[in-house]
């Protein structure tokens, strides 16, 4: 399984390595609402969870899943935008979010529903009455409060894009350009080098920098990225965005949005992990994850919490078949599962995940 980029005819002057603050502020967002995913930033989210004011708090969890359950392309929107760099300052990127259509703009913020084909063409959801519906319908899935951000976006995607940036711009007050200003010359220094090795000794070089598991084939004319997800992109003529990132890591993600330039979002800097699991649970638990139906669910699993059925219809597979595969995870204690209405969700526990070693963890989170 991988993402595969085809870049046949790319030239070199369109690979570019630059910081994105809106991207890391994603990422800030990220660990705050998954610290489990981010042993070595616990300290730092306890210390902006301490001292952030209740309404924001309250905000935060209004639209969580945009950088909990996915990372949402809405914070990498000059992918969109033709020609467009990231801006290298958070205005000026909110200002490139704004320059996405409504439909863009629904289109992304919906990932999360996981009801779109995101590496083909989607069907227009502000006129698509069956596919309004059916995003609906798996957003009522997740629960009440994602099925009111997916009405309201759908009824009124001009008072969403606001709320998001006016919230945005709070966050960015209260907690996060503090962390920038702190970041910044970190990932320059890092997109510098990427450039240098660039123009010294070539793209193969400059992305084996940014992670073992990106790779350029023998012709020149493909990138795949390992990861335990099928997808396909295509560089066009705006080339290819090499973004970094510090608060993000271990996850390397991949734009391969339909219509968007392809974007690696990859990770820099040292992780730090929790100690090893004993042998007699490191048994078990492999064990329970040597299957690769097992593997793909746990990927799916890490991000958010799932139903059986959702589970099926994005893997292909029977409920009941599903059901097993949890079964051994759940009896590994791999897999928590807590009951929302009439809704059995279940989550892979990151936590022990963690204890099986970082080659694990970062293949999951990848």
């Amino acid at each position: 399984m991988s993402v595969r980029i085809d870049i046949a005819g790319l030239r070199p002057e369109r690979v570019t390595a630059v910081p994105s603050p809106l991207a890391e502020l994603g990422m800030a967002l990220h660990a705050l609402s998954e610290p489990a995913h981010h042993p070595g930033l616990r300290g730092w989210a306890t210390g902006v969870t301490a001292r952030m004011e209740p309404h924001l708090a309250d905000r935060m969890c209004e639209a969580d899943f945009l950088w909990r359950t996915t990372f949402s392309d809405l914070f990498l929107p000059y992918a969109a935008v033709p020609d467009a760099l990231p801006a290298g300052t958070l205005v000026a990127e909110l200002d490139q979010l704004d320059r996405l259509t409504d439909e863009q703009f629904v289109d992304a913020a919906l990932e999360f529903t996981c009801v779109l084909t995101y590496a083909t063409q989607a069907p227009a959801l502000l006129s698509d009455p069956a596919a309004r519906r059916r995003a609906l319908d798996v957003a009522a899935s997740r629960g009440p409060q994602q099925v009111r951000f997916a009405q309201r976006l759908l009824d009124d995607p001009p008072s969403v894009r606001a709320w998001l940036r006016r919230f945005l711009e709070d966050c960015a007050g209260a907690f996060f350009d503090e962390a920038w200003a702190r970041l910044r010359h970190q990932l320059a220094a890092d997109a510098r080098h990427k450039t240098e090795l660039l123009h010294r000794r070539g793209l193969a070089e400059a992305l084996a920098s940014v992670s073992p598991a990106v790779t350029l084939d023998e012709t020149g004319a493909r990138i795949t990225v390992d990861k335990l997800t099928d997808g396909h992109a295509r560089v066009a003529a705006d080339g290819l965005l090499l973004v970094p990132t510090s608060l993000g890591r271990p996850h390397l993600m991949v734009l391969h949005r339909y219509g968007w330039q392809p974007v690696l979002h990859y990770p820099v800097g040292s992780p730090e992990l929790a100690a090893p699991a004993s042998v007699e649970e490191l048994t078990l638990r492999m064990a329970a994850l040597s299957h690769p139906v097992r593997m793909r669910l746990c990927r799916h699993l890490a991000r958010s919490a799932y139903t059986t059925s959702e589970l099926a219809q994005v893997h292909g597979l029977s409920a009941p078949e599903v059901s097993r595969h949890l079964g051994v995870l759940k009896k590994a204690g791999l897999v928590t599962t807590r009951r929302r209405g009439r809704y059995v969700l279940h989550q892979l526990d990151v936590t022990v995940v963690a204890r099986l070693g970082s080659d694990f963890l970062e293949g999951m989170l990848r």
